[in-house]
């Protein structure tokens, strides 16, 4: 089985694209193991972080399966069965998906703003403790999904406004239906998008944790318009 040397450094896309041939062309057939991340990251020349991004992208597609202790098998190789069906979910309710977009920004910018006046130390040490979370779990969606929803809940209890903790949960559950489709989809296949997401939100924190509504106004805005940006391409 022959893997080309990459050219660009650090380029998990081009690892993807060899691999993603080499399955949709029957030379990795369903059941197949791939070779360990180590030998892959060796033929590639390049490091074995960037092999996980690719292998992370892979799965997000629906091609492998990816197990405990690193192994990796091929679990599909037929075009038609890489629709996920959170795609179809996000595509069928396209209007749905864009009306909790804007109202996700107006409440949530209002929340991170409020939540800089009113945060308690308490709230602050929750908000920082879920942070270093975040840090820790970059490229992995589950427990990426898990910290990001409870970052945004425990910033609007910040805000000590229970009508305003209300409507966030109100609409907590398509939110959260909503992360969860797009991490698995695209941020947590990228680990440098989930670094990004990490430094987003530690931003937030920062904001709030100096009292400066401004800017954590400011920086939940750019947040959301960055994962609002790459939810608007699937759908």
């Amino acid at each position: 089985m022959e893997m080309t040397r990459l050219t660009k450094r650090n380029h998990y896309e081009e690892i993807k694209d060899q691999l993603h041939a080499m399955i949709t062309d029957g030379r990795f057939k369903v059941g197949d193991k791939l070779p360990s991340t180590k030998e892959m990251s060796e033929r590639f020349g390049v490091g074995r972080s960037t092999t996980r991004e690719a292998l992370s992208a892979l799965k997000a597609m629906g091609l492998i399966e990816i197990r405990q202790g690193g192994g990796c098998r091929v679990i599909r190789n037929s075009p038609t069965e890489l629709a996920l069906p959170e795609l179809d979910s996000l595509r069928m309710n396209r209007g749905t998906l864009l009306e909790l977009l804007e109202a996700r920004q107006s409440l949530e910018v209002s929340n991170a703003a409020v939540a800089a006046a009113k945060r308690t130390d308490s709230d602050l040490a929750e908000l920082a403790a879920l942070i270093e979370a975040m840090e820790r779990s970059v490229g992995q969606d589950l427990e990426g999904e898990r910290t990001d929803l409870l970052f945004h809940l425990t910033l609007a209890r910040a805000t000590h406004n229970s009508i305003l903790v209300r409507l966030f949960e109100s609409i907590a559950n398509q939110m959260e239906t909503a992360i969860r489709d797009i991490r698995r989809v695209e941020l947590y296949a990228n680990q440098q998008v989930a670094e990004r997401l990490y430094l987003e939100h530690s931003a937030i924190y920062e904001a709030v944790r100096n009292r400066d509504a401004d800017q954590a106004a400011s920086t939940m805005k750019q947040h959301l318009q960055h994962v609002e940006n790459i939810l608007t391409k699937y759908i």
